[in-house]
């Protein structure tokens, strides 16, 4: 058969088509397999602890050891260590191990509601018990309210020993809720406030019960009754809240969305769309030229600080042990060299144009659903501020690393230059002086309860990592 004429437009690199358009039918039928498996494990991952859990659980399935026990590494083995169960690193010994590392960075916690230390109060007046929070990261307050909500985390009680909490997602499951005003009383209480104070941050208190003890003497009946359900289930006393990570997520499940089932709605898709891709993508490299290392962080949604976050020593930490165990006695500047010969992807999230709000979008420069997955030469905001911006010669070694792989992509900016902006955990590794670049499927309603994701960009960033992690 002879090979269809190339048009003009192509030539130039002036057209780009739709992946439902350009992949063969047997790689759609292989990435809506991968899309239901991504359904999994949102359904089961809601936290980044749960997230961590269910990452070393399959890589020791794999034949990942534990980093923290190994006395020698050599080309070829695969290790893993976390820290403080809410970060991780998964990796393979390269046959080159002194000339650069191939890294893959995304986060795994998403925007949320957290309980406040001391969160249990009971409202007289309504007869309800209710838990107070603090919400976590960017969030529209007012989508978190009416909606079924599950309670996620782990409590230490005064003796130390740790209860695991996850009420809510399975059937039979109570749930909790934020209840909204009613819009019949709505309309001073609520008409004149702006959208986004619609719902107030001291207002996200979620119902949790309604009936008192039956003891006149005691003045908070209904909190009683709900802190005596709380002891005699998991054993746990009010004073175990200070001791405690518990998160609010949303209660449902992710769904296909569309007649076609084209897409995937669910929460947590920034980042966990990164993290679970690019966990798939280690998992199957063998025998890599560099060695490769996949990082899940904590804390990206509100800054990257603290000791699980991107900004720790975390990354130093891991490559310094690798290294270690390798060459034992390798000098600071052997050290600084190799970090110099790096190279990096941060793996997060970009914004596809919302047909609702397309103003906010640069056309020609915003990602589309279904074309792939978005590399971003910078981020930041307001002329780039809080940018790493990739340097021309990585953006195309990256095109021609993709070009030879078949990998589907498209590059595009998060929206208009002065609409706002964003920024992501890439800076934190430029300071090493690695090449870093941005790389992530396009979100619809980024940082809400439901997310929209094509099958589609799932499926590239799952071969865009993988080809980087095997190089």
């Amino acid at each position: 058969m002879a090979k269809k004429k190339e048009s003009l437009e192509e030539k130039l690199g002036m057209k780009k088509k739709s992946m439902w358009l350009t992949l063969k039918k047997s790689e759609i039928k292989r990435a809506m397999s991968f899309a239901e498996d991504y359904k999994k494990f949102l359904r089961d991952v809601k936290t980044e602890r749960e997230s961590v859990d269910y990452m070393i659980k399959i890589a020791k399935e794999r034949g990942f050891k534990d980093l923290s026990k190994a006395k020698t590494l050599s080309p070829g083995d695969k290790f893993y260590i976390h820290n403080r169960g809410k970060s991780l690193a998964l990796g393979v010994v390269g046959k080159k191990p002194y000339e650069g590392f191939r890294l893959v960075v995304s986060h795994i916690d998403s925007p949320r509601l957290d309980l406040k230390p001391n969160p249990l109060v009971e409202d007289s007046d309504a007869s309800l018990a209710l838990l107070k929070t603090h919400y976590y990261g960017g969030i529209k307050k007012y989508q978190w309210v009416s909606t079924p909500l599950a309670i996620h985390g782990v409590v230490y009680t005064k003796d130390g020993k740790r209860i695991d909490i996850r009420i809510g997602d399975n059937p039979g499951d109570p749930v909790f809720v934020i209840p909204d005003l009613l819009p019949h009383l709505a309309r001073r209480a609520q008409g004149d406030r702006k959208l986004f104070e619609g719902i107030k941050g001291e207002e996200l208190q979620l119902v949790v019960g309604n009936i008192p003890v039956e003891d006149e003497e005691i003045k908070n009946k209904i909190k009683t009754a709900v802190l005596k359900h709380l002891n005699e289930k998991y054993g746990i006393t009010e004073e175990d809240f200070n001791s405690a990570d518990l998160e609010i997520v949303p209660a449902y499940d992710p769904r296909d969305v569309g007649f076609d089932r084209s897409m995937i709605g669910a929460y947590g898709q920034d980042d966990r769309i990164c993290a679970y891709t690019s966990f798939r993508a280690i998992l199957e490299v063998e025998e890599p030229t560099y060695t490769s290392i996949a990082f899940f962080y904590d804390k990206e949604e509100i800054g990257s600080d603290g000791n699980v976050g991107a900004q720790s020593n975390f990354l130093e930490y891991v490559l310094a042990k690798v290294l270690s165990l390798m060459k034992p006695n390798y000098t600071h500047v052997e050290f600084l060299d190799i970090l110099y010969k790096t190279k990096a992807i941060s793996a997060d999230v970009s914004a596809a144009i919302n047909p609702l709000f397309k103003g906010v979008h640069d056309i020609p420069n915003a990602a589309k659903a279904g074309y792939g997955v978005v590399i971003s030469k910078y981020t930041g905001h307001g002329g780039k501020y809080g940018s790493s911006e990739a340097t021309a010669e990585f953006m195309a070694e990256i095109r021609a690393l993709f070009a030879k792989h078949n990998v589907p992509y498209q590059v595009a900016e998060l929206g208009k230059v002065d609409e706002g902006g964003g920024g992501t955990i890439a800076k934190f590794f430029a300071q090493y002086g690695m090449d870093v670049v941005d790389m992530g499927p396009g979100i619809i309603g980024m940082h809400s309860p439901f997310e929209i994701a094509s099958k589609m960009d799932i499926w590239s960033a799952y071969l865009a990592y993988k080809v980087f992690l095997s190089q």
